[in-house]
């Protein structure tokens, strides 16, 4: 399973983040969701201390879910210094996924 963190406030982990982000809306029921978690933890222990992998569960936190705009499941956003930036939907490799990364971490 990715990286899950403790925090006060979506809003206190974006802030107080050194690195960007990458926050992966899911919901237990969604199987493309569960398909990802693997996936995440690669890009996870690739890009270890270049960026931050931060699970929400859509049905736990839904007011997250409607403020970045989660039409979709798995949706990634990718936040730096607090701001989303970038945002995949669906299921992808790693490889496609960190590619995508390459510029910001």
């Amino acid at each position: 399973m990715a990286v899950k963190k403790q925090f006060g406030s979506f809003e206190d982990l974006l802030s107080g983040s050194d690195v960007p982000v990458l926050v992966d809306f899911y919901a237990t029921w969604c199987g493309p969701c569960q398909m990802m978690a693997p996936i995440l933890d690669q890009v996870n222990a690739q890009l270890k201390g270049r960026l931050q992998v931060v699970k929400i569960d859509s049905d736990k936190y839904p007011q997250l879910a409607s403020q970045y705009q989660i039409h979709a499941l798995p949706t990634l956003v990718l936040f730096k210094n607090g701001q989303p930036i970038d945002r995949i939907e669906g299921v992808l490799p790693a490889e496609q996924i960190i590619q995508r990364l390459q510029g910001v971490v």
